[in-house]
């Protein structure tokens, strides 16, 4: 599927990999999220090759990081028990579960939202579902596959106005992939082009928006 793929991606950075369908962006990010294993090369992550790990240690480097896939998945039950999985799974306290969660939903915008069945949820709101039940873990990085691709307009805008905050707010990693070439001008700090399993160019926001880093930390 990918062909001498290399990269990097810097602390506090979002990162956004651009293509069409069947680029490859999908399988770059389930590798770096160690759900596919590579045929060959390595993937470092602060320095560790974590195609070389044990299982016990793959599963802490996991938790570091969270996943939210393009078509959302709620749970049946409500918004309040979708959000908290991740967190029941770590055996966090009752209390710092019920904190988290609903801090986690005021910063999607879904603040009060608790006791709502998930499945009666529109697209957007389930999406904005499935991103807070990826930060209530409180990962320093946070992976996005086409997380606006069967939305509507509005839907879409509310979410990708969401990610930058997320990103200062909490001063995560953001990698993210999308199809939409203007999208990925609002939002990265840097953009790679993905063609046939290859990353043709990497390049800055800035050259062509002339846009300055928005970054809390140094790259």
């Amino acid at each position: 599927v990918l062909k001498d793929v290399s990269f990097s991606v810097s602390d506090c950075e979002i990162f956004t990999f651009i293509g069409p369908s069947g680029s490859g962006k999908t399988t770059i990010l389930r590798l770096i999220d160690m759900l596919e294993r590579p045929k060959s090369g390595k993937i470092l992550i602060d320095g560790t090759n974590v195609t070389k790990i044990h299982d016990r240690e793959k599963i802490r480097v996991r938790r570091r990081m969270s996943m939210v896939f393009q078509k959302p998945s709620p749970l049946r039950g409500t918004v309040y028990s979708n959000v908290a999985m991740g967190l029941q799974f770590r055996k966090v306290s009752a209390d710092e579960i019920s904190r988290r969660v609903s801090e986690s939903l005021e910063m999607v915008g879904l603040g009060g939202y608790e006791e709502r069945k998930a499945l009666t949820l529109s697209g957007g709101e389930m999406q904005r579902v499935a991103i807070a039940r990826a930060i209530t873990t409180k990962p320093e990085v946070l992976l996005l596959d086409e997380p606006t691709a069967n939305l509507d307009p509005g839907s879409t805008e509310t979410i990708e106005s969401m990610i930058g905050g997320l990103r200062d707010r909490l001063g995560i990693t953001v990698i993210l992939s999308t199809h939409d070439m203007v999208q990925g001008q609002r939002l990265a700090d840097r953009i790679a082009v993905v063609i046939d399993g290859r990353i043709g160019q990497i390049y800055f926001k800035r050259d062509l928006l002339q846009a300055n880093d928005t970054c809390s930390r140094p790259h």
